[in-house]
């Protein structure tokens, strides 16, 4: 006998561990299977929601009115907020406002009004 075939005869005595390779082979591959089957559930998921929030018209408000109001506060001669809502995010815009839950339109007509004086968005 060489050494590999001695090796395994050793590790092996008996037919009765083929069953135990079977039910390890089994249990390692399951949670892959497990993981498959929930991938594709989420991507499933997902797609419906994309479909979801893409068939509802997105409205920020009314962009005149909110342009209008900076226009007034300029000629009112009004600061605007110097502080930037507590959830804005450096490098946004005022578009980027109206992506966030918590969208308020206040917040939004600020905005508009901060750039149109200062020339640039909050930091």
């Amino acid at each position: 006998m060489n050494k590999v075939s001695f090796a395994f005869a050793k590790v092996f005595k008996s037919w009765r561990a083929i069953p135990l390779m079977w039910a390890a082979a089994i249990l390692f591959a399951t949670p892959a299977l497990a993981d498959d089957a929930a991938e594709r559930a989420r991507e499933e998921m997902q797609q419906q929601l994309n479909k979801e929030v893409m068939a509802k018209p997105f409205n920020p408000g009314d962009v005149d009115k909110a342009r209008a109001y900076a226009e007034g506060a300029r000629q009112q001669n009004v600061t605007p907020a110097a502080q930037p809502p507590a959830y804005w995010v450096p490098g946004w815009t005022c578009a980027n406002l109206t992506t966030y839950h918590h969208y308020s339109y206040g917040d939004y007509q600020n905005c508009i009004y901060h750039h149109r004086y200062y020339g640039r968005y909050w930091r």
